[in-house]
């Protein structure tokens, strides 16, 4: 009697462990939660962590107004760096792409234990990517410079959406790719789409390319040693720098103050005994208020040549 019922007991055994692959498979097919660690959910994590640390490098660098180490003054990564596509909504573009960065490694990881975080995955990774590409098309046709860190971050957001695509778990595949990629590419499409847009100057005339004439003048009013005194929280001198739109950046401006309305002033506007904003000095003569691109241009004695401009490179 007992070696009956140990053979019984053992053949009970062999009959659950031969079962156990056919549940496993039906369990697949039911499309119950595939659950477990990836062999590419290193690799994924990897590459993001990585990513994190490279535009996390160059946003410190942007905003201490320094170059990324190997970035000479000129170069063409200072180009890129300091060209019109480098910021974005007043923020470095690097900004933009940590952020990124740093929700794909959070979704990697979360992707461990929860496979219904990968379609957020492939979202992202798709703009990403997309926002990439758009970049390095701009860098390379209408800057007509490359920078290095930008091409490696290209490669690691391309690289990480190629991984994430394989990465596909058991119940994405049931939809199909069509339906998978449907979303995420033209969410993709759609912000590369509107970075163009706004880069175009259609919804931010700040954004868009320089009008030649407010650029040369710009430019001339730095040169002739102009000043333009000012305030951050001035709204007329807002409504002054919204006149030169995308030259704004090459007047020659001045912040009186920087602690706000009730802090005292810088110690060179000070000296000026500056005390209405903005204050222009131009050749000995002062100009109170906003003043016109015209009056500004006489009081320069800005002469304007439009043939010498065409030849000029857009900076």
């Amino acid at each position: 009697m007992p070696r009956k019922r140990k053979r019984s007991r053992s053949g009970a055994r062999h009959a659950r462990n031969a079962g156990a692959p056919a549940r496993q498979q039906a369990a697949g097919a039911s499309g119950a939660p595939e659950r477990g660690k990836h062999p590419l959910d290193n690799w994924i994590l990897g590459l993001a962590a990585a990513g994190v640390l490279l535009t996390g490098y160059l946003t410190l660098t942007a905003w201490f107004g320094e170059h990324p180490a190997y970035c000479g003054v000129d170069s063409g990564c200072d180009i890129v760096q300091s060209s019109r596509w480098s910021t974005l909504l007043g923020l470095p573009m690097a900004l933009w792409g940590l952020l990124t960065y740093a929700i794909l490694a959070g979704l990697a990881w979360r992707l461990r234990s929860r496979p219904p975080a990968w379609g957020a995955m492939l979202l992202f990774a798709c703009i990403g990517a997309g926002v990439s590409w758009f970049l390095t098309l701009v860098s390379v046709f209408e800057i007509e410079a490359v920078c290095e860190y930008c091409l490696a971050s290209f490669v690691l957001m391309n690289l990480l959406l190629v991984l994430t695509l394989l990465r596909r778990p058991l119940q994405a595949r049931e939809q199909g790719w069509r339906k998978a990629l449907q979303f995420p590419v033209g969410a993709a499409i759609v912000v590369a789409l509107g970075l163009h847009l706004h880069f175009s100057g259609l919804f931010d005339p700040a954004a868009g390319p320089e009008d030649p004439y407010l650029k040369a003048l710009a430019t001339h009013l730095q040169d002739s040693g102009a000043r333009f005194y000012g305030a951050y929280w001035c709204r007329a001198c807002q409504e002054q720098k919204a006149l030169f739109a995308a030259s704004a950046k090459r007047l020659p401006y001045t912040e009186c103050a920087p602690s706000g309305p009730n802090g005292p002033l810088t110690a060179v506007c000070t000296v000026q005994d500056i005390r209405r904003y903005p204050t222009w000095v131009v050749e000995g003569r002062r100009l109170t208020g906003v003043v016109d691109t015209e009056r500004l241009a006489r009081a320069s004695k800005f002469e304007w040549d439009a043939t010498a401009q065409e030849k000029a490179p857009e900076g």
